[in-house]
């Protein structure tokens, strides 16, 4: 079973950070877009509070407005050929911290259905093999309990946590090369490269 997580592993917000920002007033025309620079303005400008209302909006009602990476959904494709089980495992609250009350859990099972996961002519993902834990806990609990043998995930610290199930394989998904991942952990820069490193998802 191999194990993937969902936001920023299968999901890609790229500008989306910054475009809503901008809509909603609050970061200035031309500023940089992506999320990492969103929220440290916002944490600069001393607005905390608005980076998680910010959150709440884009994992909710702005997710239709995201995107898959690039080869995520070849790559599931591939492991539906190949007959290598894979599930998702996600942490991501219920409902926003702050803000309206969006279901965060229906908004990424919407973008999923919406993206061809669950369909039988394509990648095939059974509803029941995507797991939303409220806590990074619940979340590294499923992973064992699943009995993964291999765990994608864009936080290094996530696949470092002394909770993280042994022998499990962890993969750092890091796009952007942003992380110095622990010892022992394998990085890919994209979906074609994780391909390449796991011989079993190769029908």
């Amino acid at each position: 079973m191999i194990g993937v997580d969902f936001d920023n592993t299968i999901v890609r917000y790229d500008d989306l950070f910054g475009r809503v920002a901008l809509d909603l007033g609050l970061v200035p025309p031309g500023a940089a877009t992506s999320k990492t620079a969103v929220r440290d303005h916002l944490r600069a400008a001393g607005a905390e509070d608005r980076w998680t209302e910010l959150q709440g909006v884009i994992y909710g009602p702005r997710m239709g407005d995201a995107a898959l990476f690039p080869g995520v959904a070849e790559f599931f494709a591939a492991c539906r050929a190949a007959g290598t089980p894979v599930a998702i495992v996600s942490h991501r609250t219920r409902f926003p911290y702050l803000g309206e009350r969006h279901d965060l859990h229906a908004a990424a099972r919407d973008f999923l259905a919406r993206h061809g996961f669950h369909n039988d002519t394509g990648i095939a993902l059974p509803a029941d093999r995507v797991f939303l834990e409220e806590t990074k806990a619940g979340k590294l609990s499923r992973i064992g309990a699943l009995g993964c043998t291999t765990f994608i995930d864009d936080l290094p610290e996530l696949l470092g946590d002394p909770a993280f199930p042994a022998g499990v394989r962890p993969i750092l998904f890091d796009p952007e090369g942003i992380h110095t991942p622990p010892p022992g952990i394998t990085t890919v820069a994209s979906w074609a490269e994780v391909g390449r490193v796991l011989a079993e998802v190769r029908p």
